[in-house]
Formats: C-alpha cells, structure tokens, sequence
C-alpha cells in the first residue's frame, strides 16, 4: 500500500509551519529550566539515539543505491525507513533532554574543538534539514518528482551529514554518559 498526499496550498502552508514549528519547539522544550522526571530508563535513550542515528545513515545510503539503480520500490521504502527512524530520533532526543541534564564534554586538547565542530554544524543543519526532508517527502508522496528530484539534491546529503555526524557525536561524548 503505498501513501499518496494531495497536492495543494493547504499542505504547503503546512509543511511551512512544521518546518519552522518543529526546530522552535524542540530548543523551547530542551530548554526549559527544570528537567521532568520521567524514570532512570531514559538514561538508555543515547545510546538507543546512537542506534537510530546509525540505521538511518544506512537506510540513506541504500536509498540512494537503490535510487541510482532505478529501483524506485525500494528506494522509496529505504526512505520511509529513514523518516520513521529521524521522526522517532526526534521523539526520543527531546524525551532525553527534556528529563536529563546535558552532558558536558569531558575531552581535552585537540579532540575538545574536533568534537565542537561536529556538534555545532550536527546542529545547525539538523535544523535546517527539518524544511528539506518534509518538503522532498512530500514532493514524492504528492507525485511531484521533477521537484523531488531537484530538492533532494540538496536534502541527501545534508541529511546525511546530520545523520553521520550524529552518530560521531554520539560515540564521542558516549563514555561522558552516567
């Protein structure tokens, strides 16, 4: 069963505002002064987060095979995959943050900007990836392929690089973990 979304203004308008919405009310909620108690089995959503992060390069990077290969079928089900995974990411990075404190980098000497350079531009692209990776989506789910084609070029690789940046960041500050 494959899902086809109408193509119309209503939908832009939309994706317009979750493309803004989104990035907003993730730094309002990772933000807020008090950390909700949601359990001890939040301590574990880093290294789950790692895993996404991971899987999701992968599920990319065979989309783009498949693609490439004019597999369309599997390509488009290599991309859904992908957004699943980043949608759940994002549930799961705000559920973190929203119950534990950050973790502060404990690296010293030349890692210490090495890992500040990843995890600044991991941010500042995944933030803007959010209006790329909606719009590429809905593009093919709304049979507008030529705009598809000409966003992704743009959407894959920056996803990509939020992706795998992700996962360094990810296995950099992972022994900082409590």
């Amino acid at each position: 069963m494959s899902l086809v979304v109408e193509k119309n203004e209503k939908n832009e308008k939309l994706l317009s505002i979750l493309s803004i919405a989104i990035p907003v009310a993730v730094a309002i909620l990772i933000g807020l002064p008090q950390r909700i108690n949601l359990g001890e089995w939040t301590k574990i959503l880093p290294h789950v987060i790692g895993v996404l992060n991971t899987t999701t390069s992968i599920t990319l990077i065979i989309g783009f095979i498949f693609i490439k290969n004019n597999n369309i079928k599997w390509h488009q089900k290599m991309m859904t995959m992908s957004f699943i995974q980043g949608s759940l990411f994002l549930v799961l990075y705000i559920l973190y943050h929203v119950s534990n404190d950050n973790t502060p980098f404990g690296g010293e000497g030349f890692i210490r900007p090495v890992y500040y350079f990843f995890l600044l531009s991991h941010i500042g692209l995944s933030i803007g990836v959010v209006w790329f990776v909606l719009r590429a989506m809905y593009y093919a789910l709304s049979n507008q392929i030529e705009l598809h084609k000409k966003i992704v070029k743009f959407t894959f690789p920056m996803w990509l690089y939020v992706s795998v940046t992700g996962v360094i960041v990810y296995l950099m500050i992972s022994p900082y973990y409590k």
